[in-house]
């Protein structure tokens, strides 16, 4: 019935307007698709030069590319109808049109230019530019893209005369309702996009966490899985991971090593004077180490110990341990050069017992003979 009404006004029109109108909408169809195809191909030699290395420029490129044809067509014909004398009604129904068309467009670009845009922003902070495509960055792109096109689809019913407002605020209270059922799922989702926008750690990186410690193999939607040092497999919730201070190992340019060594508290002033330089030369002879410092730290009744302080010029686990070993070998032996005793100083106990103890201790007196009478026979 509609289009009846609409083909019954057409037929009031002319036809020399028609023809005028259909003239101006193919000049425009051209005019619209010549500039776009020139601007795509002055981008594409810039990009074949190496000029268009700023983002804007690929981004500019890009998004070119999703140019709807049919929304050309329609803007060109919307530019043709403009031409004829229309009565009010449709005049006012062109103009919805002339809204959800560019609109429509609009969000092409917007659709594209999100996309590249999230691609750009995970590969450059990625530690590979060619990493796989992660769930965050996918899970980014469809948020963006959802919130754009509920947007656009709000503002075409608006621009019809719908009424949205009850429908956004059906919207809000089931959303809310949703979420309060969905709330630790929803807050391990969104500490899996904390993880992959902030990037505390990444796959592959060793951490540890309050009570576990290992190597990061996945981190997904919900729960992030660990390989842990003992060999099994950690799993917990991204949520609860964050709420644990994380310790990135991969992550350190150099190893802080401090160690103690004891020596016997009787050994001579003047020999445990050579020790500290004794040390810094066997520290020194280490390679991708940096001496800090080495000082007779205390002096007990128990022991002489020397605190060595060195730094470790790689962050690899095993090298750090090779040199640690290194280390207290190379001291063991300046030790038996400079005569010096590392082991602990011999302890004497001495009991003594009490008077008292002595007398429960000793054996019994034997009694004394006896004599006969004087005079008498025994």
């Amino acid at each position: 019935m509609l289009i009846q009404r609409f083909l019954a006004q057409f037929n009031q029109v002319d036809f020399d307007e028609l023809l005028i109108a259909g003239a101006v909408a193919a000049i425009t169809f051209l005019a619209i698709f010549g500039l776009l195809r020139l601007l795509g191909k002055r981008l594409h030699r810039a990009d074949a030069a190496g000029q268009t290395e700023r983002p804007v420029a690929q981004l500019l490129k890009e998004t070119l590319n999703r140019t709807s044809v049919l929304a050309i067509a329609a803007v060109a014909l919307l530019v043709g109808l403009k031409t004829l004398e229309l009565p009010p009604l449709w005049e006012e129904r062109l103009g919805h049109l002339w809204f959800i068309v560019l609109g429509f467009q609009l969000v092409l670009y917007f659709d594209r230019a999100a996309t590249l845009g999230a691609r750009r922003y995970f590969r450059n902070h990625a530690e590979h530019p060619d990493s796989p495509t992660t769930v965050a960055n996918t899970l980014m792109e469809w948020a963006l893209k959802t919130t754009i096109w509920v947007i656009f689809l709000l503002a075409a019913l608006s621009n019809l005369g719908i009424n949205v407002t009850a429908l956004v605020a059906s919207l809000g209270i089931g959303g809310i309702a949703v979420a309060l059922a969905v709330q630790n799922v929803l807050g391990d989702l969104f500490a899996s996009l904390s993880i992959a926008v902030d990037k505390p750690f990444e796959v592959g990186d060793a951490i540890a966490i309050t009570n576990a410690s290992g190597t990061v193999e996945h981190v997904g939607l919900k729960t992030t899985r660990i390989r842990s040092d003992s060999g099994e497999q950690i799993i917990i919730g991204n949520a609860e991971l964050l709420k644990n201070t994380v310790r990135n190992y991969k992550r350190m340019q150099t190893r802080r090593v401090q160690l103690s060594l004891k020596i016997n508290p009787a050994t001579p002033a003047a020999l445990a004077a050579r020790v500290p330089d004794a040390l810094i030369a066997v520290i020194g002879r280490q390679p991708d180490v940096r001496a800090d410092r080495v000082h007779l730290k205390s002096v007990t009744q128990d022991a002489l110990e020397f605190e060595l302080v060195f730094y470790v010029l790689d962050s690899a686990y095993l090298k750090y341990m090779n040199i640690q070993q290194a280390v207290l070998l190379g001291a063991l032996e300046v030790f038996a050069e400079l005569g010096v005793d590392a082991s602990a100083p011999t302890r004497r106990l001495l009991f003594e017992q009490g008077a008292e103890a002595a007398n429960e201790a000793a054996p019994p007196a034997q009694p004394l003979p006896r004599h006969s009478r004087a005079g008498g026979n025994p």
